[in-house]
């Protein structure tokens, strides 16, 4: 097994750990993130009628315009942003973060501080 197998491995062990505990609700969605090389993207979802509320990525029209990389930590924050804004536009005010397994620093933290500047709380 290659260090890169064994790596998404360990994150998906992580992510079915951290699922267990939390769900979301159409008053307080699960945010969750997924981060690629070059991309990262988030949703907000309701776990109970098992819909997506908003989502948004570095790949949109909108976010890609105004950043000069996608995968680095600005653009993380400015992804942080824009889904607080989406959130905010739709009376929803907390949410559950849910880091999909991935460790919280670099990207995933610059995300997060992003959508709590924004007024989003978690």
């Amino acid at each position: 097994m290659n260090l890169q197998h064994k790596k998404e491995l360990n994150r998906l062990k992580r992510k079915k750990r951290i699922r267990r505990h939390i769900t979301g609700t159409s008053i307080r969605p699960r945010m969750t993130i997924f981060k690629s090389l070059n991309h990262c993207y988030v949703q907000l979802i309701d776990d109970e009628a098992q819909k997506t509320i908003a989502a948004a990525s570095t790949v949109s029209k909108e976010l890609k315009s105004s950043l000069t990389q996608t995968g680095n930590t600005e653009a993380a924050r400015k992804l942080g942003h824009a889904i607080a804004e989406k959130a905010m536009a739709m009376n929803i005010t907390a949410v559950v973060f849910d880091r999909n397994g991935f460790l919280y620093h670099g990207r995933v933290k610059a995300l997060a501080e992003g959508a709590r500047e924004k007024g989003l709380q978690f």
